[in-house]
């Protein structure tokens, strides 16, 4: 429960889609960690086989074998040798695809998201960010294959009836150099804990999709 409200899991069915079509709708969904809460306001598509910037373009490795579904697990993936940045799989089983979570609302457990994230100078710092989002949550590499709608490592994605945005920020992904003007990064408008508001100068270092700066 959040309050009042009650926490449905999401339905694998909707995120067996194209990631395309799924990251809008994850949109103030729920990713919820234990007694840690945080709304979603922030996603970004990586395609598999269509998108160079995909951990999957060239096909299925050891490291990003989770991507390949089936749809619901949460791929979680190392980067720059210091941060975890996690994902949500979409398509059928064998398709990769997957929207990395980018942002999230912190809701419960703001403590200990604090204590993980001891930099963080105010709570929209928490998670504003992918690699924030999985310090504050906890996430690491041993939850690479999590089952996000059975909960079966702990973390769940659910709904608590809140609607995606009808009309959400959208724009170009970040901190990337191949297929960087692509417009598949989507936000919350207005939200505070977006990483990157819309208009803001973005910079785009050389390195993996989605490569965080965390501070």
């Amino acid at each position: 429960m959040i309050g009042r409200r009650r926490l449905v899991p999401i339905s694998r069915r909707l995120l067996a889609g194209d990631p395309l079509d799924v990251a809008p709708r994850l949109l103030n969904t729920l990713l919820v960690c234990g007694e840690r809460v945080v709304r979603i306001v922030e996603v970004e598509v990586y395609r598999g086989a269509d998108d160079p910037a995909s951990h999957a373009f060239r096909g299925a490795t050891k490291r990003n074998a989770t991507m390949f579904g089936p749809a619901g697990l949460l791929y979680v993936y190392f980067t720059y040798g210091m941060h975890w940045c996690a994902n949500v799989v979409c398509r059928p089983e064998k398709v990769a695809g997957a929207v990395l979570l980018r942002a999230g609302a912190p809701l419960c457990g703001l403590e200990e998201m604090a204590a993980a994230r001891p930099a963080a100078r105010r709570e929209r710092d928490l998670c504003s960010g992918p690699a924030k989002l999985c310090q504050a949550l906890g996430i690491t590499g041993a939850h690479d294959g999590a089952d996000l709608l059975t909960g079966d490592l702990g973390i769940r994605l659910c709904t608590d009836g809140t609607e995606p945005p009808q009309d959400p920020g959208n724009g170009p992904r970040i901190g990337i150099t191949r297929a960087a003007e692509l417009p598949w990064r989507w936000w919350v408008p207005g939200d505070p804990n977006v990483s990157v508001p819309a208009g803001a100068r973005l910079r785009q270092p050389a390195g993996v999709a989605g490569a965080p700066v965390v501070s």
